[in-house]
């Protein structure tokens, strides 16, 4: 996966929030961005190890700084390894970008405390897994990509049967693989919620 700064490219290893938190932080977006990337440059010398190849995904696009979709991925390498810290606990863009920098400081008291074999270990819990190919998300194939909440399960099902009348194989358009990556998606999104 490669990840993009816009839209927001969630790792699909880590669950979506669904019921957000309020938030005390007090920080903007401009702020809260370079609290994050002045604490990676932190993170790099007190670990003698370069942070390279930062992606900061979210929705925020020109015109658009209050996404339905809050969450952020900030995207690195480290020491090798491929790394994601994905936060969309808050309602607002700025909230996560800042629980983000809050994340990455809290890696920092591990190394100064713990030594580097202890943030190892901790990221290797973060890793940023490869989606497997051209798997689409569940909520992108069941119409629910953007929401900033999570579907019910009678909403699934009806968006589910609204694209089994097209994804059919007996329909014109439709095909065997289509309805499996449907059949898939409700699967997911159903264990997503806990149906």
């Amino acid at each position: 996966m490669s990840p993009t700064a816009y839209p927001l490219t969630w790792p699909h290893n880590i669950p979506r929030t669904r019921n957000k938190a309020a938030s005390k932080f007090k920080t903007g977006l401009p702020a809260a961005l370079k609290n994050v990337r002045s604490s990676l440059q932190l993170f790099a010398t007190d670990s003698g190890k370069k942070v390279e190849g930062i992606t900061i995904s979210s929705n925020v696009t020109l015109g658009v700084d209050r996404p339905d979709d809050p969450g952020v991925a900030v995207w690195f390498t480290w020491d090798g390894m491929s790394v994601c810290i994905a936060v969309d606990r808050y309602p607002k863009v700025e909230d996560n970008v800042q629980a983000i920098y809050h994340i990455i400081d809290g890696r920092r008291t591990e190394l100064r405390h713990g030594g580097l074999h202890i943030v190892k270990a901790t990221f290797s819990g973060l890793l940023a897994l490869p989606a497997p190919p051209q798997h689409r998300s569940w909520a992108e194939v069941l119409g629910f990509h953007g929401w900033n909440t999570m579907p019910s399960k009678e909403a699934i099902e009806k968006a589910y049967r609204d694209r089994a009348a097209k994804a059919h194989p007996d329909k014109p358009g439709g095909s065997h693989d289509a309805m499996a990556e449907l059949s898939r998606a409700k699967q997911e999104a159903l264990q997503e919620i806990g149906s």
